[in-house]
């Protein structure tokens, strides 16, 4: 049997270097908070829109579905349509951390 198939195959695996986050879409904001409300980790996990964990992963809005109500969001992460859709609603999307 020749040598390559007789060494163990190995290689390089980035599972333990990616960040894992907690996913939350503004139409989800939407269903859930009144107008104007500030919308932060604790908001978002007494909505059960977020998990509460020991150690919890940062927290990324996306931008799925429609946006007509105006919030303060506050998150670790935006992909660029939620931040422009939270923008044209009259919001305010900051970043933290």
């Amino acid at each position: 049997m020749s040598l390559f198939r007789r060494l163990p195959k190995r290689g390089f695996n980035n599972a333990q270097f990616r960040t894992e986050y907690e996913l939350v879409n503004v139409s989800d904001l939407e269903a859930r908070f009144e107008s104007g409300a500030t919308v932060g980790r604790d908001a978002l996990v007494a909505a059960g829109l977020v998990r509460q964990r020991k150690s919890p992963l940062p927290i990324k809005i996306l931008g799925d579905g429609t946006l007509s109500k105006k919030f303060i969001v506050e998150a670790d992460k935006f992909s660029k349509s939620a931040r422009d859709k939270i923008a044209a609603a009259g919001g305010e999307a900051k970043t933290i951390g």
